[in-house]
């Protein structure tokens, strides 16, 4: 099966310019579209929030999937090498109008996917040495990072339970029964109960 994937982060933009390039190229080629998914979405939308995602899972092995350049994707060298990884794990191709590219699981390819991984994993190093500078510097600057020193969190997994808590206290049941009943461990309940329950029995 051949896929055609047409996507624009927003109405302005015109479906119509992708699905022109698609076809031309695939008429180049003798090649037909069986099914085309078409979308109006950013593409930092994670890929399960598209029309994308349900399309990955759809495609089975040998299948084609063409867009008119790998940027339609995703918006991120991160999403686009998941995507990517994901279809030659699944012996799925991936073709690119503009780019050139027959992402498939022949040597070409998988050289081709490594130089996208070594691309994303030096991204990934200079996010994080771009974080550790940032922290520094606000270190330096005196800024406290984090939760000060001996401040408790007011959130806790009971919060805003306190009529189930006191309706199964009321029956007398051990606080092992009310903590299973709740779905937590009984040292949390414990905890609970003596630094912010709001109901007492006295």
């Amino acid at each position: 099966m051949i896929y055609g994937y047409i996507r624009v982060s927003t109405d302005k933009q015109t479906l119509e310019n992708q699905r022109f390039e698609i076809h031309n190229f695939c008429k180049q080629r003798g090649l037909v579209i069986n099914s085309w998914i078409e979308e109006t979405i950013s593409g930092t939308k994670g890929v399960n929030e598209r029309k994308l995602g349900r399309l990955l899972h759809k495609l089975k092995k040998e299948d084609i999937l063409i867009c008119s350049e790998l940027s339609r994707l995703g918006r991120n060298m991160f999403m686009i090498m998941s995507i990517l990884n994901y279809c030659m794990e699944n012996e799925i191709e991936v073709w690119t109008v503009k780019d050139g590219y027959r992402l498939g699981i022949d040597i070409s390819s998988k050289v081709l996917a490594f130089a996208f991984g070594l691309a994303a994993e030096i991204e990934r190093n200079l996010i994080s040495q771009r974080t550790k500078e940032a922290l520094a510097r606000k270190r330096a600057e005196g800024v406290i990072l984090g939760r000060p020193k001996g401040r408790k969190s007011s959130y806790y997994k009971l919060t805003g339970r306190d009529a189930s808590i006191k309706r199964l206290l009321d029956k007398n049941l051990p606080k092992t029964s009310v903590a299973k009943i709740l779905g937590v461990h009984r040292n949390t309940l414990d905890r609970y109960l003596k630094n912010s329950y709001k109901y007492s029995t006295t």
